[in-house]
């Protein structure tokens, strides 16, 4: 019974004591152990640790010193550091590591009482849209296990779906929340750039990765994003910026909302039962009162080429401290150049040495300006089109994905699947606040649709996004049978 409630629900169980926190944590351990063999979204798992959070939340719920989240349990990416829980990042290179400290959005969670499951799986350092690019594991997504649950934060997607959790925190860095929930049918909420803190997040790309909710409805992303969200000193990039409000989520409206549609986003190969969907959702948005009109943002067709050069580029940056010296693991080599090339050649994966190799070429002498400085100022330009197009609608509409869940296998082309970010990258390159929720189902697979707003409206934009999944029959939470 307790899997099959949400974050609101069972923090009102909880609240009114109904039942306990280690009950809940129990029942979520349970479910884990009997089916994520199937799934394999987890790649940690401590009952111990957790229970023993559970009773510690109790505590504070019998105290009556709790907070909303309290006694409730989450998943999380296994790319957010975890004092005293391995942190692999999916990779060879970090298999045994152990971080010393929390990141913010852990320390955070604890301090609401919130239980931590586990650690979810992931393409590895968070680089892939599939969740195939693990060195620790396939993830499968919970509709048909023989399909990708998307990338790269599948196994935060899929353990919500499966019931294997009621919500998880996963990281976006061009569509890695929104993608995953859109394949497997939940709600992912990428906020604005800076408003949740990056302080613990392993770095992919620093001026585009953002952690977010993973949730069955957005009354719940907007409950977790609350939790997580905040200024950090920590965090030189964070945003002076009070917490996201859930407060007033449940009193938005679609009346009078003005939705812009970029064609740019439904060119292409758009499956025709995504698009059937799409419509649907414009012809729903249009019944509860909403303007809906396509509009042209021409530099949305660069999104693609200036992310997989900016991306990478940092990504070479960031990556350079995985050198088998200061932590995680090592392979003997010839000397100290030897070591290191050794422990990078033989325990980092393909797509991950591709993209250190990608950037170390767009950042080396002779071609920044052609290719890195370049990419910067179409990313200025992106940002620049969505910004006047925010000045005449308060929110653009899309599909989130071309396609449903794809096979696992059958996506072989590395450009492929690249390019099913063509709608989720803008969100990144502009630092907007976007969200995926289920719009309807095209051969029984979920199709997610997206709502991006200007900086700093998350609020607005949840409101707007409640809104809309209430209007839409499909957007009630479903669980897939696959046990």
């Amino acid at each position: 019974m307790f899997t099959k409630l949400s974050l609101a629900e069972l923090s009102g169980l909880l609240q009114r004591r109904d039942t306990s926190a280690r009950e809940v944590t129990q029942a979520f351990l349970d479910r884990i152990q009997h089916l994520d063999g199937k799934v394999g979204s987890y790649l940690t798992v401590d009952p111990e640790k957790s229970l023993a959070q559970a009773d510690a939340a109790q505590a504070l719920l019998d105290a009556g010193g709790s907070q909303p989240l309290t006694g409730v349990p989450i998943a999380i990416k296994d790319n957010i550091s975890t004092d005293g829980m391995r942190t692999t990042c999916a990779s060879k290179v970090l298999e045994d590591y152990v971080p010393p400290y929390d990141a913010t959005v852990v320390s955070k969670l604890q301090q609401a009482g919130v239980v931590n499951l586990g650690k979810t799986n992931l393409d590895e350092f968070a680089m892939g849209t599939s969740c195939e690019n693990s060195a620790l594991g396939v993830t499968r997504n919970p509709w048909d296990l023989d399909r990708s649950p998307g990338g790269s934060s599948g196994g935060s997607a899929a353990c919500v779906a499966g019931e294997l959790a009621p919500a998880s925190l996963g990281s976006d860095t061009g569509g890695s929340i929104r993608l995953p929930a859109s394949f497997c049918g939940i709600v992912g909420f990428k906020p604005t750039y800076g408003r949740v803190s990056r302080y613990g997040l392993v770095a992919f790309g620093s001026s585009l990765d953002q952690i977010g909710p993973m949730t069955r409805t957005v009354e719940d992303a907007a409950l977790l994003a609350e939790a997580i969200s905040g200024h950090d000193p920590l965090d030189s990039t964070s945003l002076p910026e009070p917490p996201i409000s859930a407060r007033e989520v449940k009193s938005g409206t679609l009346k009078g909302l003005r939705l812009a549609v970029p064609r740019e986003m439904l060119e292409g190969e758009v499956e025709p039962g995504v698009r059937e969907v799409f419509e649907q959702v414009c012809q729903t948005a249009r019944a509860e009162g909403a303007t809906v009109e396509e509009v042209s943002i021409p530099a949305i067709k660069f999104g693609v080429t200036t992310y997989y050069i900016i991306a990478p580029a940092e990504a070479s940056s960031n990556l350079g401290r995985y050198d088998g010296i200061r932590y995680g693991s090592r392979l003997d080599g010839n000397g100290h150049v030897g070591m290191v090339a050794k422990t990078r050649g033989e325990l980092f994966g393909h797509e991950v040495k591709a993209r250190i190799m990608i950037g170390t070429y767009a950042l080396s002498a002779g071609y920044y300006d052609a290719y890195y400085l370049r990419a910067q100022k179409v990313r200025a330009l992106m940002a620049q089109e969505f910004e006047s197009k925010f000045a005449e609608y308060d929110l653009v509409l899309s599909p989130v994905s071309p396609v449903v869940a794809f096979r696992l296998g059958e996506l072989n082309d590395p450009l492929a699947l690249k390019l099913l970010d063509v709608c989720t990258i803008p969100a990144n390159m502009g630092g907007f606040p976007a969200i995926s929720l289920n719009g309807g189902f095209s051969s029984g697979l979920p199709v997610g649709v997206q709502l991006m707003g200007p900086v700093l409206s998350d609020e607005r934009l949840l409101q707007a996004a409640y809104a809309l999944e209430q209007a839409l029959p499909a957007a009630a939470f479903r669980a897939p049978q696959f046990a």
